[in-house]
């Protein structure tokens, strides 16, 4: 029999609770999930217009596009850094110097573009929603408008000539990803 603590003022008439368990919070975990709840395999919604849309809500949107960007960022600044580590390397150096130099620099190039990249995505999933939510469709109009009004929201301190040429190359990248991806859609079943 377990331990069960008694009370401060026990006394001899409470003995014929003795026979008493402890309840244990744990014993019904050895049956399967299954029998316990029934849990959805479909997504659930909270009003029915959402199970129409087929599309990420601005918020996934914001958090996807900005850890792409901020990842391919990042891969990209380190194969940058990695690159001018190992040109910036004496002859006389040695290999723990090397590999420190390689290191700083990698991870300072990294930084700063990944950076970049991930304000960038930031922009770009904002006004893409912003955009989704204006018209009330979901087209590669869109897309392009919000690359174009990016490129040249990320530039603007630039000058308006900076801006300009930025906003139609992430305008023409937007349109070409999108494109390609429709192409690809159409051709390779997934």
């Amino acid at each position: 029999m377990s331990y069960q603590p008694r009370s401060s003022n026990h006394n001899e008439s409470d003995d014929h609770h003795d026979n008493r368990r402890l309840y244990n919070p744990y014993q019904d975990l050895r049956v399967p999930a299954q029998t316990l709840y029934k849990l959805p395999t479909s997504p659930e919604y909270l009003f029915q217009e959402e199970s129409i849309a087929q599309r990420r809500s601005w918020g996934e949107n914001l958090t996807y596009y900005t850890y792409i960007g901020y990842l391919s960022g990042a891969v990209v600044g380190v194969g940058k850094g990695l690159v001018e580590g190992v040109k910036a390397s004496e002859a006389g150096d040695t290999m723990k110097l090397r590999v420190n130099r390689i290191l700083n620099v990698s991870v300072h190039a990294g930084r700063t573009i990944d950076n970049r990249a991930g304000v960038i995505g930031l922009l770009y999933a904002g006004i893409e929603s912003r955009m989704v939510k204006a018209r009330d469709a979901d087209d590669i109009i869109n897309s392009v408008v919000a690359g174009l009004a990016t490129g040249a929201l990320y530039k603007a301190a630039a000058g308006l000539r900076s801006a300009a040429v930025v906003g139609a190359i992430g305008g023409i990248a937007v349109g070409l990803a999108v494109t390609g991806k429709q192409i690809l859609k159409r051709y390779i079943p997934i």
